[in-house]
């Protein structure tokens, strides 16, 4: 179960997006300003916090600064009436991971939501081991048996997402979704670019292969 810290000091909203969360099986937190906020993460461990940026007091970007400054490295997704280049840009540089413009729709908030936590699971895992073979995240890097390579960014979360949930199924909208970001402009071409490139790269290594579910996606296979 994971619980959502949700700071907005429009009541209503507030607690709609409290019953979306609640209906999701998350457990939501609920604040009206920054300092209802801090009290609620004194006390509880929170796994993602959704926040508005126009509050009394402390507004949104302060808020955000001020927690990655004490070292909070949940997830953090602005929910705002702002939408302008630049309130986006100043809302990425305090430390947000994501971004969505009121009027709240819910199943989108749901789908960034999920997105978010996808996302933190995999950072947060840091390394895979399969066998002899070893995918280190901070080093975006595979190696066996004195053999090491350096992926580029992309094919590495790629891989590493996959081999996160063996024998899972995902679309090529998911994963577009996941590493490339939702509001990318790349299109979902690019997802099969990069696994025909990890597919060229591992042709040879019995750990694990990457499959095609035709009509769906794609998934990982491990051979321990």
């Amino acid at each position: 179960m994971f619980n959502i810290l949700v700071v907005e000091d429009d009541v209503n909203l507030c607690k709609l997006m409290g019953d979306v969360l609640r209906d999701e099986r998350y457990t939501p937190f609920l604040a009206s300003n920054a300092q209802e906020a801090l009290q609620i993460l004194d006390h509880n461990h929170i796994d993602l916090m959704i926040t508005d940026i126009m509050m009394p007091d402390t507004d949104g970007y302060m808020l955000t600064q001020e927690l990655r400054e004490a070292g909070y490295d949940f997830p953090i997704l602005m929910v705002t009436a702002r939408e302008t280049i630049k309130d986006k840009r100043k809302g990425f540089l305090v430390g947000t991971d994501d971004y969505m413009v009121k009027p709240v729709d819910e199943e989108e908030l749901v789908l960034r939501v999920k997105a978010l936590l996808r996302r933190a699971k995999i950072v947060n895992e840091r390394k895979i081991i399969i066998g002899k073979t070893v995918l280190n995240y901070d080093t975006f890097t595979i190696s066996r048996e004195g053999e090491r390579i350096t992926l580029p960014q992309k094919e590495f979360m790629l891989l590493y997402k996959l081999l996160s949930y063996p024998d899972v199924v995902f679309t090529r909208m998911q994963l577009m979704d996941e590493i490339w970001g939702m509001d990318t402009e790349s299109d979902e071409h690019t997802v099969s670019v990069h696994i025909g490139r990890l597919r060229e790269r591992f042709a040879k290594w019995q750990e694990f292969t990457i499959q095609t579910v035709r009509g769906l996606g794609y998934k990982a296979v491990k051979h321990e």
